[in-house]
């Protein structure tokens, strides 16, 4: 049984978590595992009253029977993955793999540096420096960590296990495409690649062993931090159009433009995208608030998914109309 690949097109916060949330539940996913670079992405889920905030754990935390895996190229920030699992009570369900490193105060600190922090705008979680000492080969793995030694294992075995025994497996990508180390805005870029063939390599599956791949776009273009964001709106336009959002990890402002085709067409390349997910229409057009049915859309709401489809030269089959997990039209067919 092959896998879903599911990563961000622009420069992240493009709404993965609830587009990976839904298709758990809908398709039944039975395992979801994390690649991407660590606590410096985060995902938010809205489900049956609760909202979840997610750093480390993959999405489909809301999912019960789905277990949940960090795959070894991924950064471990103690403190925040504990935290997580303790808040949503998921210690059973949860694999590190072995081979991650952690996040370690030291590089907490480099990251609030001038040059990263101010210059680079990074988030100040430590990945950058955490990543620089794994490379230089004196990163601390999990296996040092005593809890996090409990919950650690082989994860690239137990997902291609799990493929082999025809099980549903979801491959949950970080940040977004614009933000990759190599095919991204460079400098302004995280500390490694985050397309979908690096995320592949972040958890142990070959090529071979990947069916789709959902790359997700938000009905606009957003950026945190620093760096090029062509069509940028004033602050003003921002606010007028109901458009103002703040990241997840560190509350800053995001920066808005219009959606950028140009782009949304170089990422379905890098990706190899098969299915696009559109998120937040209903900010965009917010006569599409809550509908389920793509026939429901409004003309101008139609006009402006074909034009994406058209210029992107990709089918979008998930469409999300509302915070709410369910809040989706689905136009996906389903193996």
């Amino acid at each position: 049984m092959p896998s879903t690949v599911v990563v961000g097109g622009f420069f992240g916060d493009e709404g993965k978590g609830k587009i990976i949330s839904y298709i758990t539940f809908t398709e039944k996913f039975d395992v979801a595992v994390r690649g991407g670079v660590g606590p410096n992405a985060g995902h938010t889920v809205v489900h049956g009253g609760m909202t979840y905030k997610l750093r480390m754990l993959p999405s489909a935390v809301a999912s019960p029977p789905t277990r949940l895996m960090i795959g070894p190229g991924v950064l471990i920030d103690p403190t925040v993955l504990l935290d997580e699992i303790q808040k949503y009570s998921v210690g059973s369900r949860v694999l590190v793999d072995r081979n991650c490193t952690l996040i370690e105060e030291k590089h907490i600190y480099a990251d609030r540096s001038d040059h990263l922090r101010g210059k680079i705008g990074t988030t100040g979680t430590g990945t950058g420096p955490a990543n620089s000492e794994r490379v230089l080969r004196n990163a601390k793995t999990v296996m040092t960590h005593q809890e996090l030694g409990k919950i650690a294992g082989n994860v690239s075995d137990e997902v291609n296990q799990y493929l082999d025994d025809g099980k549903r497996v979801l491959v949950e990508g970080t940040q977004g495409t614009f933000l990759s180390l190599y095919h991204g805005t460079y400098p302004f870029v995280t500390s490694k690649d985050v397309t979908a063939s690096a995320i592949c390599s972040d958890v142990g599956i070959g090529p071979k062993r990947v069916d789709e791949i959902l790359v997700v776009f938000k009905a606009f273009t957003t950026r945190v931090g620093e760096g090029p964001l062509e069509g940028e709106l004033p602050i003003e336009e921002i606010e007028r159009r109901g458009l103002t959002e703040r990241g997840t990890v560190t509350g800053r402002r995001r920066r808005i433009a219009p959606f950028d085709f140009r782009l949304a067409r170089v990422a379905a390349v890098l990706n190899s995208a098969t299915n696009l997910a559109i998120t937040k229409l209903d900010v965009l057009f917010p006569e599409t608030s809550g509908l389920r049915d793509f026939d429901s859309l409004t003309k101008r709401a139609i006009k402006f998914i074909e034009e994406v489809e058209l210029r992107v030269g990709v089918k979008v089959s998930l469409i999300g109309t509302g915070p709410e997990l369910s809040e989706v039209i689905h136009r996906k067919e389903v193996a």
